[in-house]
């Protein structure tokens, strides 16, 4: 019998998540896939894509893969066109890239009853931020605030705003705050803020989604008094989801079959 062989890859790999959601995921689906985590440095990656058989189905790509990703498809969907990041390869004759993270953020937010929002606070600038810019804008944001420390990394942030028609303005973390109806924190993981910096951010934030979520709450998390914090670890889910879509169907919007027991069964794989 034939293996269908899928895994994620990124530097560092060890506390990847991804394994169990996937796992739980085929269990429900009646799938005998194997799906491992693989340690692949920037370096390495256009090397060890090239040197998989055909039995491999499809790769889900975590930091510093998502730019590389990008690059060595053949094809991209919209989000990763947008972002000029993936975090899903779907391989084959040719290599197909999406960007799952962006759906991953509206999902995760429509749980929590956010389903549109006006103007929106992001905090930091990098491969997230830009996947958090297009959904916002799915959502109907009209004007985005970034902030950085250091705002001239934000250039990429501007030009896509520009391309989707969203106002960015961009400033560092300490500038005086205005009123935001949501603010996404895409920091790495253990980032603290210090306290006269996250008051006024807090105070004018809205409600935060953090997209951090180990360990919970986070530091900024536990710092919010601006409105619920909200962990990333629905953005996790539900970009899985879209992953385990695209490695069934090709098609990140096909619904699963019995799709309820599948998300039921992956968010207790995550809770246990």
């Amino acid at each position: 019998m034939s293996r269908t062989r899928l895994a994620v890859w990124g530097d560092p790999i060890a506390h990847s998540k991804s394994p169990l959601l996937h796992a739980a995921a085929y269990e429900v689906l009646g799938l005998d896939w194997e799906y491992e985590r693989r340690q692949v440095t920037e370096a390495e990656f256009a090397g060890a894509v090239r040197g998989l058989d055909d039995s491999w189905r499809g790769l889900s790509l975590t930091m510093p893969l998502k730019d590389e990703a990008f690059r060595i498809a053949d094809s991209r969907d919209a989000h990763a066109e947008l972002t000029g990041v993936a975090n899903t390869l779907l391989l084959g004759a040719s290599i197909a890239a999406f960007n799952t993270d962006v759906g991953g953020i509206i999902d995760a937010l429509a749980e929590k009853d956010l389903s549109g929002v006006g103007e929106v606070r992001l905090l930091g600038a990098g491969a997230t931020a830009a996947s958090a810019l297009v959904a916002v804008k799915d959502m109907g944001a009209t004007r985005v605030d970034v902030r950085a420390r250091r705002p001239e990394r934000a250039s990429a942030l501007i030009a896509l705003g520009e391309r989707l028609g969203v106002t960015i303005t961009v400033s560092t973390f300490d500038e005086p705050a205005s009123s935001v109806d949501l603010t996404i924190a895409s920091l790495p993981g253990g980032t603290v803020l210090d306290e006269s910096i996250v008051r006024p951010l807090s105070d004018e934030g809205g409600k935060l989604f953090d997209v951090a979520y180990s360990p919970w709450p986070s530091a900024l998390a536990m710092a919010w008094t601006g409105g619920e914090a909200i962990a990333g670890l629905g953005m996790l889910l539900h970009q899985a989801v879209r992953q385990i879509r695209i490695f069934l169907h090709g098609d990140p919007s096909a619904e699963l079959p019995d799709e309820i027991a599948v998300v039921a069964a992956m968010r207790a794989a995550l809770q246990a």
